[in-house]
């Protein structure tokens, strides 16, 4: 099975109930950073990519339809390279300043109180360090800082728009549900509510934040 969509959208741009949607959509999984949690041996393929290696991307993506969220966006080039007749997700929120208040007090707060995954993969802390760090030195080396985060995402998602031919890019926003994917990919509009996952509260549960 080759990947049908890239997402190319940084975390908490509603990645998570996108891997939802589209597994459900798809009839497959959608890969998303919560696949790391449990397949750490990916982990190693990550950090090399991040820090611009060739990768070979088939051990990671088997069985997968999509792809969202980080690490992926991280790397969504290398990615849709490997798949190019797939589809190039970019999930945004309606602003950069959405963006930064839902990933400062979640993904980032995460990182500066080194909360950086579930005891899940505790025994390999040291690698998935690793791969954060060279995942956020990609996206830019100030990540804590609000101003350079949101220049960030915002060039990002300019990169995204003036790199995929228009015919290959889809955009979506938590608000507009179903109807992008569904037409983009050809398939009939499910009946039940588009699902919301991964709230900032659910996050920060997870994660076992501190306020």
């Amino acid at each position: 099975m080759g990947l049908r969509v890239v997402g190319a959208g940084v975390g908490r741009t509603g990645t998570h109930s996108l891997k939802v949607a589209l597994g459900q959509l798809l009839g497959a999984p959608c890969y998303h950073m919560i696949e790391v949690f449990g397949h750490p041996e990916h982990i190693a393929t990550w950090t090399a990519a991040m820090k611009g290696d060739d990768v070979d991307w088939a051990p990671v993506f088997d069985g997968y339809a999509a792809t969202v969220d980080w690490p992926g966006a991280g790397v969504w080039e290398s990615i849709y390279a490997d798949h190019p007749d797939a589809l190039v997700l970019l999930s945004t929120r309606d602003s950069a300043d959405t963006w930064w208040k839902s990933a400062s007090r979640t993904i980032f707060l995460a990182m500066s109180q080194g909360a950086i995954a579930p005891a899940a993969i505790d025994e390999r802390a040291g690698d998935w360090q690793e791969m954060a760090t060279a995942m956020m030195q990609r996206f830019t080396p100030d990540w804590q800082q609000e101003d350079a985060a949101k220049a960030a995402y915002d060039a990002h998602n300019a990169h995204v728009r003036a790199t995929v031919p228009a015919d290959r890019l889809v955009e979506w926003q938590p608000s507009l549900g179903w109807e992008p994917l569904c037409a983009a990919l050809g398939v009939a509009v499910p009946s039940e509510p588009f699902p919301v996952t991964n709230t900032t509260d659910e996050f920060r549960q997870m994660m076992g934040l501190e306020a």
